[in-house]
């Protein structure tokens, strides 16, 4: 099989780097924190904001049919899952499934998709009314703007401020790994380091804690603190995006419980429900416990206050718009579009991106001299780790209004954060570098206030006039310009040829 390249699809821990032995040496005392009715960012510095009303009303999602918990004989598929492992759960074969769902390839399952399963035992529940937080404090979104995560670590000396870890070939302490964590799901850091501290109290604590943290997966691929923490904010944005844009209506415990999302709770609540569901061994007590106001909300509230105080609404404005684009690489060449709306980053997030590779005959993940060039105007708030973010509204900041990310390029001659660039400008060579790649191309993505914005959604890119859409799969999807369609494919043909 040629490979051409593409964004793979990764496993639920979201892992490519390289584990090496944790250091907590050289950490200085905890500081002390008296003051228990005061959150611990107020007593360190960090301004905590007022709170003295009520989480904001959401209207019911939906209706909720309360005799059999709205799912009987459903299951709702999560990040990971195969037929292969329903059919083990649920007593059955892969072929039986196929046929009750009427499915014709066993690989074609999506996240968040609802499969009928054979009758079981199973105890349903509708989940609690109790918001935990606001969707803006599951975005990296303007709520956090001024928020400074390595003088927050350093500020309670915990084991998190000196461990190290080796991510995709550079050694990273913990701060510097949480950070990039945040940036590439665009999860905000509060929420990693509040579900860090309750699962670990590796926050706030440097004795007494294992000294590698488990968050709650001991599966493939999550050893270290990066693993740990990307299939963390994977599960928080398979919540969130499933709930808000994928229809998901709920999830299973290990224990065959099945939870249906109360209507009135937010996405981003639905976001931290859906977390604590994969535990390792999750059952409706440690579940209910865990999303209850005695839970990671109390831990939360010691952190940083009470999370509504924290609200930015809207996310997303009525009347918003998606900017004037052009396609990302230099007037008169011919690209391939290879991936249709797909993961913005991993499997959680929104179907916000696409994939381009350049002209030429190369496969696989080889050196490229061609351009990726930006398709805006705009300032280069991150400039590594193989992405390239630039800010429409130049305030600097990713979280605040239109930004967008152009993901596997190359360290050579890749533009300096900081630049002011045109529509047009070089901003480096696609490659592999950066996440999740088998093969040389440039994956591209939007987001608005922290928010992905989905490619196959109400707002599509429009890119020199060419319209992106879904079809229904992940990584499938065309390009539209008048009577021109261009179809996703892993190949350099006419079908997918797009000159600029």
């Amino acid at each position: 099989m040629i490979v051409l390249g593409g964004c793979v699809r990764p496993n639920p821990a979201a892992s490519n780097f390289v584990a090496t032995s944790p250091t907590l040496q050289g950490v200085p005392a905890n500081p002390a924190i008296p003051d228990e009715g005061t959150p611990i960012a107020g007593q360190l510095g960090t301004p905590v904001p007022d709170y003295n009303g009520e989480p904001t009303a959401d209207a019911p999602h939906y209706e909720v049919d309360t005799e059999n918990g709205g799912a009987l004989g459903s299951h709702t598929v999560a990040a990971g899952e195969t037929l292969g492992i329903l059919a083990q759960r649920y007593d059955t074969t892969v072929e039986e499934l196929m046929n009750m769902n009427g499915l014709t390839d066993p690989d074609l399952v999506n996240v968040g998709q609802e499969l009928r399963v054979p009758g079981v035992e199973i105890q349903l529940v509708i989940g609690p009314d109790f918001k935990v937080l606001p969707d803006s404090e599951l975005v990296y979104g303007p709520a956090a703007s001024d928020f400074d995560v390595r003088a927050f670590v350093a500020g309670l000396g915990g084991a998190l401020a000196t461990y190290q870890e080796e991510v995709e070939g550079q050694m990273m302490d913990g701060p510097a790994i949480l950070q990039l964590v945040a940036d590439r799901h665009s999860i905000n850091p509060r929420l990693l380091l509040a579900v860090l501290e309750h699962q670990t109290s590796w926050v706030s604590k440097r004795s007494g804690v294992n000294p590698v943290p488990n968050l709650g997966y001991s599966g493939t691929g999550a050893p270290g603190l990066y693993g740990q923490l990307s299939w963390a904010a994977n599960l928080l944005n398979l919540g969130y995006y499933g709930r808000a844009e994928g229809g998901l209506r709920g999830f299973n415990l290990d224990d065959t419980t099945q939870i249906t999302f109360s209507p009135f709770v937010n996405d981003g609540t639905a976001g931290v429900q859906r977390f604590f569901a994969a535990i390792d061994g999750a059952n409706l007590e440690s579940w209910q416990q865990a999303t209850s106001p005695d839970g990671f909300y109390a831990t939360w509230n010691r952190l940083f206050g009470n999370p509504f105080a924290y609200t930015f609404e809207p996310i997303l404005p009525a009347q918003l718009t998606s900017p004037e684009m052009e396609l990302p690489w230099p007037a008169g060449e011919t690209w391939y579009f290879t991936g249709g709306p797909h993961g913005a980053w991993n499997s959680g997030s929104a179907w916000g991106a696409l994939d381009f590779v350049p002209p030429g005959e190369q496969v696989g993940c080889l050196q490229s001299d061609d351009w990726v060039t930006s398709m805006t105007a705009g300032h280069v708030v991150r400039s590594g780790n193989g992405a390239v973010v630039i800010d429409l509204d130049g305030d600097g900041f990713a979280g605040s209004g239109w930004a967008i990310t152009y993901m596997h390029l190359e360290t050579r001659d890749r533009v300096p954060l900081g630049t002011e660039v045109n529509t047009g400008d070089q901003l480096g060579h696609p490659s592999c570098e950066g996440g999740f790649s088998n093969g040389t191309h440039v994956h591209i993505s939007r987001s608005y206030n922290g928010r992905w914005i989905s490619a196959d959604g109400a707002m599509p890119f429009v890119m020199s006039g060419w319209v992106s859409s879904g079809a229904g799969a992940e990584y499938d999807g065309y390009l539209t310009r008048g009577n021109a369609v261009r179809e996703a494919c892993v190949c350099r043909e006419d079908v997918n040829a797009v000159a600029r």
